[in-house]
C-alpha cells in the first residue's frame, strides 16, 4: 500500500473532528441541521481525542497535530462543565430551592414527580409540556397541599407550562405567539424579597431553528430589577452560541457552576445513547449564588428532573 493510500482513511476521519471545531469556535452553524448537530459536541470531543490517538498509532504526524489541536479545543469548551467549583455556602442567607420537571406530553409518573418534590421541598416548581390532564393528577396527587400557589398555562398536546410555589406568585406578561407557553411570574418571599421566574420551553431546533431563537431570545435580561430566574427545558447546551449569549448577558448556569454541567438531562423516549444530552438548565441572575444543584430520573419522561438551591443577596 503506498503511503498515500495507507493516510487516507485518518485524514477521512480528521477532516469532520477539525470542521466540528471550526464550526463549534466561531459560531458557523447557520440555519440548518448544524445547529442541532452541536448537540454532540461532547461526544465530538472524545472522538476528536481518539482520531488524534489513531494517528499517533500511524505515525501520521500531519494528522495527529491536526487532530489534537481540535481535541484540545473542543476538551476546552466541554471539560468547564464537570469542574465547576463556584458554589457558596448560604452561610445563614436566605435560600430558594428550585424543581423543574419535563414531564414528556403529560406521560410522566405524577406521583413520581410529588416523591421528588417531598424529596427536595422546593419553594417553586417549573413544569413543562404540561397538560390539562396532568395538573389534574397532580391536584389529586396533593400539589395543592405541598405547593400551594401556581400560575399555570395547560394546553393539550404537551404545549403547556406551569409554576407552582410554596409563596405567592403574581402572574406576569408572557409571549404566548410561540408554541409552547412559558408561564412568567414574581415569587413573594420573606424579608421582602422578590424574584421574577419564567417556566423556559422554547421549541426545538429540529422543529424549527427560526422559532427556538426567537424562544430564547424572548426570554428576559437579568440584572436590572427584581432579579430573573429561568427555569425549564431550554433545548439548548453551551454548545450553542443563543444559549451562550443568553448566560454571558448576566446568567449562571447552576449545573455548569456545580460541576455537573454534563450530567445528561434528556434522554430521549427509549433512553439511547446519543439521547444523552443536557439541555435542561437552571439560570439565576448574576447576583444570586448557587449552593448546590443535582439531576434526578423521572419515570414516564424522557426528560430528567434538574433541582438547585439559590442563594438571595
Amino acid at each position: 500500500m503506498t503511503g498515500a493510500r495507507r493516510y487516507w482513511p485518518i485524514w477521512a476521519a480528521t477532516i469532520p473532528v477539525v470542521l466540528w471545531a471550526l464550526v463549534r469556535a466561531f459560531g458557523l452553524e447557520g440555519n440548518g441541521p448544524l445547529t442541532t448537530a452541536l448537540f454532540f459536541t461532547p461526544y465530538a470531543a472524545v472522538a476528536a481525542l481518539l482520531v488524534a490517538g489513531i494517528a499517533v498509532a500511524l505515525r501520521n504526524w500531519a494528522a495527529a497535530t491536526v487532530a489534537a489541536l481540535a481535541a484540545a479545543y473542543l476538551m476546552a469548551v466541554v471539560l468547564p462543565r464537570a469542574i465547576g467549583d463556584e458554589t457558596e455556602w448560604p452561610a445563614g442567607r436566605q435560600t430558594l430551592s428550585v424543581l423543574s420537571a419535563n414531564v414528556y406530553l403529560g406521560g410522566a409518573d405524577p406521583n413520581e414527580l410529588i416523591a421528588l418534590v417531598d424529596r427536595y421541598r422546593p419553594d417553586l416548581l417549573s413544569v413543562q409540556e404540561l397538560t390539562p390532564m396532568f395538573a389534574a393528577k397532580l391536584r389529586r396527587t396533593g400539589i395543592d397541599r405541598r405547593l400551594p400557589h401556581s400560575v399555570l398555562e395547560t394546553q393539550p398536546r404537551g404545549r403547556g407550562g406551569g409554576l407552582y410555589a410554596r409563596r405567592p406568585l403574581t402572574a406576569l406578561p408572557q409571549q404566548t405567539r410561540f408554541f409552547f407557553r412559558m408561564p412568567r411570574a414574581m415569587i413573594s418571599l420573606p424579608g421582602n424579597q422578590r424574584l421574577r421566574v419564567v417556566a423556559v420551553h422554547p421549541q426545538p431546533p429540529n422543529m424549527s431553528i427560526e422559532r427556538w431563537r426567537e424562544g430564547l431570545e424572548s426570554l428576559p435580561a437579568p440584572g436590572v430589577g427584581i432579579p430573573w430566574i429561568l427555569v425549564g427545558d431550554f433545548n439548548a447546551t453551551f454548545d450553542q452560541v443563543e444559549f451562550r449569549d443568553l448566560v454571558d448577558g448576566g446568567y449562571r448556569d447552576a449545573g455548569e457552576l456545580a460541576g455537573k454541567g454534563l450530567e445528561p438531562t434528556w434522554q430521549g423516549p427509549e433512553k439511547l445513547p446519543w439521547g444523552f444530552m443536557t439541555i435542561d438548565h437552571i439560570l439565576a441572575d448574576d447576583r444570586l449564588g448557587i449552593a448546590d444543584y443535582g439531576v434526578e430520573d423521572l419515570p414516564g419522561s424522557d426528560h430528567r428532573a434538574i433541582h438547585a438551591r439559590l442563594v438571595l443577596p
